[in-house]
Formats: structure tokens, C-alpha cells, sequence
């Protein structure tokens, strides 16, 4: 621990304040503790431009999701934006229009920037975007929310033209690059400004406890070493296979910039009052992660499968599936991967919520399902996910740990277990017809109380003594369900 990070902890200790910043759980560490208390994170956001879209009514969102019972949400913060249509996405909150886009530097007397208005000048910085900012986060803060503040992004070979550091948009002559070298320590002037950018963020934010930093939104989308074939069977009649078909991770000259921002943080809070968690953005779908960054404490995935967890839990780090999308529209098909997810063990889950525009922060606005926007999002999804947490918050953290050994056989269906101490599972179960499937445990000699669940509401089912012999009868149906079980 960082020594200003300890003596804040003797400080809150001496007068009894338990209000701290969002930490990793000191007997879990692959979940979170804030405020004093062991908590995961679930959310199901807007596309990451709620402060940069000044069109965007942020307390009603940030209402909305503490009102769904909801604690998490990503945002972006400048360094990258989009255009309305890239992605295919129709009523992008990261694509302002034109004269409604606050970046954190301030704009010059020049015209020119290619999405609207003047360059930036990024020897200034615009205090009316630090105060939106700091606006956001606070009320974030006052309802539970935890902000994953995401620094940069790759830019898909699409959003370069857009980017205050690109040198067309600014009069700073910051240095002429290709696009892939942005990211990278070998980016010309450009690194002087994104250091002094993060710095400039980090010490606005130091007091804040409700937020982690992400450093690099997708970096594998830009510069990748390694392509491994995930799906041998999804090619292409000309050979060549789509990205969900292969595993993508970061390049060398990725990793070592990563890091270097990693070093900004740290070294930025070492004279302030707060230290921060750092997430990085490992890949999509599963990798197992190695040139660990010792500045690092949580491990992000987008699309990701619960083996992402598996693969990465001896880390004893918080392992987070912070993007969906890419899977449809149908509400229980993000459910499910939410439940997969943190039952393999994760410690955070976002999804990509559509459902949430400019005029429409209450997150009702279903016009998205007309499109190619590539996800989905409603608020029956988001009471799903409520409900979820609620009912994961009933646990203790500090002694929830995977156990794929406590089930036997479940004949038609797949389940996942957590164990909960010495007498406590859970299981979550998803069955293919809706007959009854029995369930064969691994169940210790005593008496022990089983509670069936619906996954989607949370709703009792069906409750009772369980078998000493260890076969548990579940509900018929074909909705997935939870199947709790504790000794008397």
C-alpha cells in the first residue's frame, strides 16, 4: 500500500470515518469493499458521454440507475468521441451534435475542429467541462454509485480524425503520427499532453472515494501482437474470419504505454489525500493474463465468457465484464451473461445499455431496436439486473469463492456454484426444457435448508429441507433459476 494510502487509513481509523475510496476487499480481493463494506459492482450504463454530450441530462440518469437498484457506470473523458452512425449506433451519447460537445480543454479563437466549432488549445483547459465533470461524479457519489472514469480509447481507424490530439484539431502542433502510434511511447509531443491530461484529471477527482480509473478503453482494437482462433468454424467462404472468431490482446508497444499511464496515476496521487484503483482492458471473451502491472488491481473484459474468471482467479484481483453487446436485443440473453459472469467468481459486470439517449436519461427509449445499433438495453432489463444484485448482496463477500466440485451431474442443465463459507452454496442453473432436472450435490452430512429462486425476479419458487442423499428436484420451467442452499 502506497504510504499516503496507509496514513489516510490511520487518519479514518483514529476518528472512526469509514468513508474511503473503493478498494479491493482486504479478506476477498476479488470483490470490492466502499465505505466499509464488501459490495460488487453491477451496472447497466449509457454509451460513456454523459459529461462530454452537454445535450445529455445527467442527474436524471444517474437517478434512474440508482433507482433500479444499479451501482456501477463507465464513463469516457475526452481524449476520444465518435459520430453519430459510427458502430452503427443511432442516438450515441458519445457523439454529440454539432456546438454540444465539452471536451476537457478549452477551444481556441482558430475554426477548424472536424466535428464543429474551433480547435482546442491544449495549453488550457476549460474549467465549464472540470465542473460538469466533478458534477457528475459527485452526484454519483451521493446516490452509491461507483464511476469507472475511462482515460482513452482506441480509435478503430475511424476516430483519429475526431480527437483533440490529432493535429489537425488543435493549434499546439502536436506532432504528425499515424493513428496506430498515439497510443504508444513512441507518439512524438503528443505524450507530453496526455500526461499532463491525466494528471490534470487525477487531481480533480483525487477527493472523490466513488470512482476507479480504466486507462485504455479496447486497446487490442488498435495495435495486437497476438490473434488466436477462438472459433474454427466461423470463417468466411474467403477465408478470412470475423472478430468474434479470434482472441485479440495488446501489442508490446501497447502494454509499455499502458503502463507508463499507470505510473502517471500513481505517482500524481502519491502527494494527494486519496489513492485510486486501476483497471485495465484485457481483452475480449477470455485471455489469461500475463506481463501483470503491479499498479493494476482490476482486470476488464468486454463480451466476455465466465472463463475469463476461471482463467485469471488464482490473480486474486477483481475480474470485470464492463462491455456487452453484440448478442442481440433480448433482455435475457444479457441477464444470463451477468449471472454466468459473477458466478464464476467476477467482482463487476456493465452492460452497454441502448436504452438510454439524449432526452430519453430515464432509459426508455426503445427506438434502438429499429436499428443496427449492436446490443440492447430497457428497464426490465435493468430490474433483472436489480434484482440480481440484491440478491448476490445477501452473501458474504469475504467468504464467496467459486467451487465447481459441489455439483455432481445436473442433467439438462448447466450450472456454476459459489460456495459461501463452510455451509452455504449457491447455484445458478440454466435448464433446456421445462421439465424438472434433478440436481446430484456434493453435500456434506448435516441438515441443510435448499430455497429455488427465479433468476429474473429473485421470487421464492420453491423451498425446503434438502435430501441427505444430495439429489435436489428443481421447479419445472425453462427460465434460468438459483438454488440456494445452507445448513441449520
Amino acid at each position: 500500500m502506497r504510504l499516503v494510502s496507509a496514513i489516510c487509513c490511520i487518519l479514518f481509523s483514529a476518528v472512526g470515518v469509514t468513508a474511503q475510496p473503493l478498494q479491493l476487499l482486504p479478506e476477498n480481493s476479488h470483490y470490492f469493499q466502499y465505505d466499509g463494506k464488501p459490495t460488487l459492482l453491477v451496472g447497466s450504463g449509457e454509451h460513456y458521454g454523459a459529461v462530454v454530450n452537454l445535450d445529455f441530462d445527467y442527474k436524471t440518469y444517474l437517478a434512474t440507475l440508482a433507482a433500479d437498484g444499479l451501482n456501477n457506470t463507465r464513463l469516457f473523458t475526452g481524449a476520444y468521441v465518435e459520430k453519430q452512425g459510427d458502430f452503427g449506433i443511432q442516438k450515441n451519447t458519445l457523439a454529440p451534435r454539432s456546438g454540444r460537445l465539452i471536451l476537457p480543454w478549452a477551444r481556441s479563437e482558430q475554426s477548424g475542429y472536424a466535428l464543429g466549432g474551433n480547435k482546442f488549445d491544449l495549453s488550457r483547459w476549460d474549467e465549464a467541462y472540470f465542473e460538469r465533470l466533478r458534477d457528475f461524479i459527485s452526484r454519483a457519489q451521493q446516490l452509491g454509485i461507483i464511476v469507472e472514469v475511462t482515460l482513452f480509447s482506441s480509435y478503430y481507424g475511424t476516430g483519429w480524425p475526431y480527437s483533440p490530439f490529432n493535429p489537425a484539431n488543435n493549434i499546439n502542433q502536436t506532432d504528425a503520427i499515424r493513428p496506430l502510434q498515439a497510443n504508444t511511447l513512441q507518439n512524438g509531443n503528443l505524450l507530453k499532453y496526455q500526461e499532463q491530461y491525466v494528471r490534470k484529471l487525477v487531481r480533480e477527482l483525487n477527493s472523490f472515494r466513488n470512482l476507479y480509473y480504466e486507462i485504455q478503453n479496447e486497446p487490442w482494437a488498435d495495435l495486437k501482437d497476438t490473434v488466436l482462433t477462438r472459433n474454427e468454424y466461423h470463417t468466411s467462404p474467403d477465408g478470412k474470419r470475423d472478430w468474434r472468431a479470434t482472441l485479440e490482446v495488446s501489442s508490446q508497444a501497447s502494454l509499455q504505454w499502458q503502463r507508463r499511464v499507470a505510473s502517471w496515476i500513481v505517482s500524481e496521487e502519491e502527494n494527494l489525500l486519496q489513492n485510486h484503483l486501476i483497471s485495465q482492458n484485457i481483452s475480449n471473451f477470455r485471455y489469461p493474463i500475463l506481463d501483470l502491472d503491479p499498479n493494476v488491481s482490476i482486470y476488464t473484459f468486454h463480451y466476455a465468457l465466465p472463463e475469463a474468471v476461471t482463467d485469471n482467479y488464482a490473480l486474486n484481483r477483481v475480474i470485470g465484464f464492463n462491455e456487452t453487446g453484440f448478442a442481440g436485443q433480448a433482455d435475457r440473453t444479457y441477464r444470463r451473461q451477468a449471472w454466468r459472469f459473477l458466478m464464476a467468481g467476477g467482482g463487476l459486470f456493465n452492460h452497454l445499455d441502448y436504452s438510454f439517449s439524449v432526452g430519453g436519461e430515464i432509459g426508455q427509449d426503445t427506438t434502438y431496436r429499429r436499428s443496427t445499433t449492436p446490443g440492447g438495453g430497457s428497464p426490465a432489463l435493468r430490474r433483472q439486473l436489480g434484482a440480481m444484485k440484491r440478491y448476490l448482496d445477501r452473501f458474504d463477500l469475504t467468504q464467496l469463492s467459486p467451487d465447481p466440485t459441489f455439483v455432481k451431474a445436473s442433467p439438462g442443465a448447466v450450472t456454476q456454484t459459489l460456495k459461501n463459507g463452510k455451509n452455504g452454496w449457491l447455484i445458478y442453473a440454466e435448464p433446456f426444457s421445462p421439465n424438472s432436472f434433478l440436481l446430484q450435490v456434493n453435500l456434506p452430512k448435516g441438515d441443510y435448508h435448499a430455497e429455488w429462486a427465479d433468476a429474473e425476479t429473485g421470487q421464492v419458487l420453491k423451498s425446503g429441507s434438502a435430501e441427505p442423499s444430495g439429489s435436489l428436484a428443481a421447479p419445472p420451467g425453462t427460465r434460468d433459476l438459483i438454488l440456494r442452499i445452507i445448513k441449520f
